[in-house]
């Protein structure tokens, strides 16, 4: 939902602000006031492409900034608002900001675009394409579909995957003998030497401690004397006990000095008892390190060959026992691939099946209610198919087996075709009104946009259409450029658009938003050209007839 708008050196725009409502928000004025290019900074903040010459004459650059929320969070949970801001400088350059940080404008466009509808009488871009019909079927279809298809989707993938195992054994058992011999070798040559996870640390660990025996049997044997030996370490600190002990009688601190040095003195002879031990331990066997180094060197030769890590060797032993065992077993392995795709493939058609069934049982409903809202806009006996068309096999998407298309017919009689061949401009606007008054809040779109819409409408019609924007507005955030009276006074905020003059007579257009007292005058300039006391009394009439 749009939130703020705010809009600088655009066009004829010096600065400007839209604040719609969360209903129906209405802009109005002369034809050639600029409210278009409101709407362009819409697009610029929904990441449509930026022209250089929008920028306002005179200025560096136009900026365009956005407030917006999502629908269903929380508003006091900080991701529930988005800020963007849109930068075209006159050179062309765009920048782009996302809550504060550097973004591209891809990334806008996928932050802000899904959310917003741009219904101009040719940018219906979401009812002109069929690959968003079959969603808003499925979404006004509710849990009657949702259910089907989900089953249909993981139906799909299963059988997807069971495909591309069966692909895979099957090249596999066609691989070249010259691969196959390969994948034979290193299978041979690294089961010759049949390593272990792990093992490579550990053997690097003990071949450290064989190589260099004598080195660390004479550092504990070292240690040792320096500490137990005839004036070493324990003969002095057992020494320096006794002094102390002796001069304790005379000052007991002497004697906690001397209980100190005897546990250090404790300390000090289980380090030496520890260096002799291991001193003696210590064993040098010729041939055991001539076997480890020989294993080493083994080790090695492997992990220059598929290295550089053991695990990187062990799955390449994997890689090659799997590609020998797929030729060895081909035949078996492939009739085991070829009964899962089977059953893979009975399970999606199955579930093809319920989904058809659940979109054949909803379609008819859908198009019903919407030909009833076109009836309401008196579109005469125009009415809107939804076409179910049955795929190939091949051409099955995770949308499922069926192409979906709304298609446009009429009147009684005549034949149905896309809405884009035979539809006029103002026919498909009303079309996509009626679509999304059925969808309510099914909708994947929670606001609208409406440019001018009502192009060539008037009398009843313009009533009927007031009506139906007006229940558009109970379930999306609807704005509308609009020129019929019967609209604007269904317009929970007001917005007119004027055209101004600036400094030294330069022409800017001015957006400003009516208070109440204010709407009369402009709801009587539509119907009339003029507020005289009749079209102000009729605008009054209007205005409190909506209330």
């Amino acid at each position: 939902m749009i939130d703020e708008i705010q809009v600088e050196n655009l066009a004829l725009i010096r600065r400007a602000t839209l604040e719609p409502a969360r209903g129906l928000t209405v802009l109005t004025g002369e034809t050639g006031a600029g409210k278009t290019a409101l709407l362009s900074a819409l697009k610029l903040l929904m990441g449509e492409r930026a022209d250089k010459g929008a920028v306002r004459d005179g200025e560096d650059a136009l900026v365009v900034s956005g407030r917006f929320y999502r629908e269903g969070l929380d508003p006091a949970d900080p991701a529930s608002e988005l800020v963007a801001v849109r930068r075209v400088g006159a050179d062309g350059r765009s920048r782009v900001s996302i809550d504060g940080r550097m973004a591209g404008v891809g990334e806008l466009a996928d932050a802000v675009a899904p959310a917003i509808d741009l219904c101009g009488q040719h940018e219906h871009q979401r009812l002109m394409k069929p690959a968003s019909h079959v969603r808003m079927l499925d979404a006004w279809a509710g849990e009657a579909v949702a259910t089907a298809r989900e089953a249909y989707e993981k139906a799909f993938s299963q059988a997807a995957d069971a495909a591309a195992e069966l692909d895979r054994v099957r090249e596999a058992g066609e691989a070249s003998s010259a691969k196959l011999d390969e994948a034979r070798f290193v299978l041979a040559r690294i089961d010759a030497v049949g390593p272990r996870e792990g093992e490579y640390d550990e053997l690097a660990a003990d071949l450290a401690r064989v190589e260099n025996a004598e080195a660390l049997a004479t550092a504990a044997n070292v240690a040792h004397e320096a500490l137990a030996g005839e004036g070493g370490a324990l003969d002095a600190l057992n020494a320096a006990a006794s002094a102390l002990d002796g001069a304790a009688r005379h000052d007991a601190a002497l004697g906690a000095l001397a209980e100190s040095l005897r546990e250090a003195g404790y300390v000090l002879e289980d380090v030496s008892r520890e260096a002799r031990d291991y001193r003696d331990n210590v064993e040098f066997d010729p041939e055991a390190l001539a076997q480890q180094q020989e294993r080493m060197a083994a080790l090695q030769g492997l992990l220059r060959a598929y290295g550089p890590r053991m695990s990187d060797v062990l799955a390449k032993r994997e890689e090659a026992a799997d590609l020998v065992s797929l030729v060895d077993d081909a035949a078996e392995r492939e009739h085991a691939a070829r009964s899962a795709c089977d059953a893979a493939e009975a399970a999606l058609a199955q579930a093809a099946r319920a989904l058809a069934a659940a979109r054949g049982e909803a379609a008819p409903a859908f198009a019903a209610a919407v030909t009833e809202q076109m009836a309401r806009l008196e579109m005469g006996g125009a009415q809107l198919v939804c076409d179910l068309r049955p795929l190939d096999r091949t051409q099955w998407t995770r949308a499922g087996s069926q192409a979906v298309e709304f298609l446009f017919c009429p009147g009684a009689g005549m034949r149905a075709r896309p809405l884009a061949r035979i539809a006029s401009g103002g026919e498909v606007s009303r079309v996509m009104l009626a679509v999304k008054v059925v969808l309510g809040a099914a909708d994947e779109v929670g606001t609208l946009v409406f440019d001018e819409v009502d192009a060539g409408v008037g009398g009843s019609t313009a009533v009927a259409l007031a009506d139906v924007l007006a229940d558009l507005a109970r379930t999306h955030q609807v704005i509308v450029v609009t020129h019929l009276a019967q609209v604007a006074v269904r317009g929970q905020v007001h917005y007119v658009v004027r055209k101004t003059k600036g400094e030294g007579d330069v022409p800017e257009t001015d957006l400003r938003r009516l208070a109440a007292d204010e709407r009369p005058a402009e709801i009587a300039r539509m119907l009339s050209g003029d507020a005289t006391e009749t079209s102000l009394a009729h605008a009054r009439e209007m205005l409190a007839a909506v209330r």
